[in-house]
């Protein structure tokens, strides 16, 4: 035991000890530095603003910043924005990333996706716009004809030609309700009346 102590006192093993700590601290030296070089530790790019950009724009913007991308569908139509144009990315404009980082973009649809007319005839116009807004659709104005029913959708209309139910229309269509006044139809009227 006597023997172990003075060897951890001798001077061969305090130079021995001496030189493990240098090539540890030379390793982790080393070490930082690659690490440093290779991650590009420091070093940002700042994302720039793709919005409204066309996918052929952004890609070419994308490839000159040195990031990286990948373009998700969106199902939201958004009229203030071109068709097939970013309306969205993650991570926002203005921040900084790292080099290489993907960039995820939400591109603008050619238009509002298609909904189904619902069977709105005989149905009072307050219904009619409620079954109407629940599909995306508005209702644009009221029209009256001379029908018995009072506020009874009759016929239904778009953009000035008739529509059936069932019939598609984009999203956020407008529609024109054609009901009824309460008033008996002249020609109704004139059967009553020469019987």
């Amino acid at each position: 035991m006597r023997n172990f102590f003075n060897f951890l006192r001798s001077k061969v093993f305090l130079v021995q000890l001496g030189l493990a700590l240098l090539v540890l601290i030379l390793i982790v030296f080393m070490a930082l530095r690659w690490l440093k070089s290779s991650t590009n530790h420091g070093e940002f790019v700042e994302v720039p603003d793709f919005s409204k950009m066309s996918v052929p724009d952004m890609r070419k913007a994308v490839e000159e910043a040195d990031l990286r991308y990948e373009v998700l569908d969106s199902a939201n139509f958004n009229p203030d924005y071109p068709r097939f144009s970013i309306i969205e990315q993650d991570p926002p404009a203005g921040n900084k990333v790292k080099e290489n980082r993907k960039i995820y973009f939400w591109v603008n649809p050619s238009g509002y996706k298609q909904v189904t007319v619902p069977n709105i005839i005989q149905v009072t116009q307050r219904n009619a716009t409620s079954m109407l807004r629940a599909v995306g659709l508005d209702v644009q104005r009221v029209t009256y004809v001379d029908e018995l029913g009072k506020d009874m959708v009759y016929e239904i209309k778009h953009k000035g030609k008739y529509i059936k139910p069932g019939d598609k229309l984009p999203k956020t269509s407008k529609i024109e309700l054609v009901c009824g006044n309460g008033s008996i139809p002249e020609q109704a009227r004139i059967q009553a009346e020469s019987q």
